[in-house]
């Protein structure tokens, strides 16, 4: 007997039930759901960038002139207000110096009345003989002496405005050597650095103090040139710190850059920070978010 047809069949038969046995379990499958959206896809309705966390008040205060610290009224870290005092320099030799420098104004200024004084009187005499010589009471060489006295003492007033001013400037000057001896703050902020102790010896240009304000903070960032007539001044975007991401605060766009930075191919653009938390500070980097 041939089984070689039989074993044909037996095959056939076992690959149409394998067949109709997938053909039920498709149908049996449930439909399968819609992937949920992912944060690739919530992403790109919004644009992410980063820069520094900035503040318009920022200085190294510089010593004005040199001098012996002789006292520091802060510490780092201390808050501070305009024109507060920060330390001060020994001006001792200054004040003895400004103190003279005013008594002799005052000296001069009072000689160069006396002389404004003798200069109204001479004049009345000459005056009273021109007329005496007019009536023939007195000689033409009396009345020569008369203006020439008159020239003398006009010469002497001028002398004496001439060093009356030279006094002043000089008095001035002084003041102001002597305000350079007062380290002061030129805004409200804090001291974000101490440079210098009592008895430290400095020359002008020695850093003293480093000063920062505190608000308003501003943000620096770059996009790409795409955003080019896209974003405005006055357009909101939403900061937060990158080291501290639950550290958020809205922003307000004040500055676009009108020109695209070729060799990056982007704009610059600058936020100011409204109400944020304390713990936002100056130095830090900001991650800035806003829609494409």
């Amino acid at each position: 007997m041939n089984i070689r047809p039989l074993c044909w069949i037996a095959i056939a038969t076992m690959v149409v039930a394998c067949g109709c046995s997938d053909e039920k379990t498709a149908k049996a499958a449930p439909p399968m759901n819609p992937a949920p959206a992912t944060a690739a896809t919530a992403a790109a309705t919004y644009y992410e960038t980063s820069g520094p966390i900035v503040v318009e008040n920022q200085v190294d205060l510089l010593a004005q002139r040199d001098g012996t610290i002789v006292e520091v009224f802060v510490m780092g870290d201390a808050s501070v207000n305009k024109g507060q005092l920060l330390a001060r320099l020994d001006d001792r030799q200054l004040k003895a110096d400004r103190d003279a420098s005013e008594a002799k104004s005052k000296a001069i200024a009072a000689d160069l009345k006396n002389f404004e004084t003798e200069q109204k009187l001479t004049e009345q005499d000459l005056a009273r003989d021109e007329e005496m010589y007019k009536a023939n009471l007195i000689t033409l060489k009396q009345l020569d002496h008369s203006r020439t006295r008159l020239e003398g003492v006009k010469f002497e007033v001028e002398r004496e405005r001439q060093q009356w001013a030279n006094a002043v400037a000089t008095l001035r000057s002084l003041e102001l050597e002597l305000e350079k001896t007062r380290i002061e703050a030129p805004f409200s902020g804090v001291v974000g650095r101490r440079y210098i102790r009592v008895g430290q010896r400095v020359v002008a240009n020695d850093k003293l103090f480093w000063v920062t304000a505190t608000d308003p903070l501003r943000v620096q960032f770059t996009v790409p040139d795409s955003f080019a007539g896209k974003i405005h001044t006055g357009d909101k975007v939403t900061v937060r710190a990158s080291s501290a991401p639950e550290l958020t605060a809205d922003a307000v766009i004040t500055m676009v850059s009108p020109v695209v930075d070729p060799g990056s191919s982007t704009l610059d653009v600058q936020a100011q920070i409204q109400s944020h938390p304390k713990s936002l500070l100056p130095g830090m980097t900001a991650v800035v978010r806003l829609p494409k």
